[in-house]
């Protein structure tokens, strides 16, 4: 038996026992395919073909994925190739499948390789985005003048079918948005991996998709906009630009209110707002000219009608025994 014919005896024996989690789809000297899983989203398949004077030369190497970047393969693809040029000479192809095995399981966050370089294009200077490859943890820092917001974000093993966590949150944001930019991070998350309660007609069956790009660019797009934001009433901003300065008062007129089309308001404005007629049609963002709906302003038109009329009355009632006293 000669050199190529022994090692693929040896890949044949050892492989499933040698390297975790392959599966051997062909072994011939034409071509080795061995399949290599940790989970069904981290799935390689190795092809491997020898060269005339293998092993004096490297194996040819291929690697294919439906789930993983192409750009990450091709870097994977040329490290496994300077990988053979350091065992010339000897068999190569079991440890090609070991170094490919031990990647996939040292480099738990290869499965959102494309995500976190996009995610990297919206940081700025002073903010960072750091990986924990071993711990499978992702932490994030976003500045913005004095305001930051800092959290670590756990991309779980069987990504993206389950979503990504926050944890360990750290801001200085009021609480009113620190609530928002978590509250509203986690349900962008969830919706990535949870199919709507109500299904609309002709709506294809639901899939699992990656929340880690949509979850890390809302927060960074939030906390960087959101210091320069203006009450959409009288214009001024909303935060201080010293974040000790915000005022935390949830019952204060400079107290500021997010309505759900995200435009911001101070408290005392949005009330004077709401109790101000015209009430046909309700009230409307003068931002963007959306209803308005907040937890706080459930009243109707009719109601609020009637609110403002009684309002005038007594206004008109207090004037009329000021005058009768002059």
């Amino acid at each position: 038996m000669g050199f190529i014919e022994d090692e693929l005896q040896e890949v044949s024996k050892l492989c499933h026992n040698v390297v975790e989690g392959s599966r051997i789809v062909s072994c011939f000297q034409t071509m080795v395919r061995i399949e290599i899983t940790k989970t069904s989203f981290k799935k390689i398949i190795v092809c491997a073909q020898f060269p005339e004077d293998y092993p004096k030369t490297p194996l040819l190497i291929e690697l294919k994925s439906k789930t993983l970047s192409e750009n990450l393969l091709a870097g994977l693809t040329n490290v496994c190739e300077q990988e053979c040029k350091k065992i010339l000479g000897k068999a190569q192809v079991l440890p090609v499948l070991k170094f490919v095995r031990n990647f996939i399981h040292e480099n738990s966050l290869c499965c959102c390789y494309d995500e976190i370089s996009a995610l990297k294009k919206l940081l700025g200077e002073r903010d960072k985005l750091q990986l924990k490859q071993k711990s499978s943890y992702i932490n994030l820092k976003v500045y913005q003048g004095l305001y930051y917001f800092k959290t670590k974000i756990l991309v779980p093993d069987n990504y993206p079918e389950i979503s990504v966590s926050l944890e360990e949150i750290d801001t200085n944001f009021p609480p009113v948005f620190t609530r928002h930019l978590v509250g509203q991070g986690r349900e962008l998350g969830r919706r990535c991996v949870e199919p709507p309660l109500k299904k609309l007609p002709n709506q294809p069956m639901f899939k699992p998709s990656p929340s880690l790009c949509k979850v890390v660019s809302f927060l960074i797009r939030s906390a960087k906009t959101l210091p320069n934001q203006h009450c959409q009433l009288c214009r001024d901003a909303c935060l201080p630009q010293n974040p000790e300065d915000a005022v935390i008062d949830e019952t204060a007129d400079l107290h500021v209110e997010r309505l759900y089309c995200s435009h911001l308001f101070h408290q005392q404005c949005l009330i004077t707002y709401m109790k101000t007629p015209p009430f046909h049609g309700g009230k409307k963002c003068p931002g963007c000219g959306q209803r308005v709906y907040h937890d706080k302003w459930a009243v109707s038109e009719r109601l609020a009608e009637d609110r403002w009329a009684h309002e005038q009355a007594r206004v008109r009632e207090l004037a009329e025994v000021a005058d009768f006293f002059e």
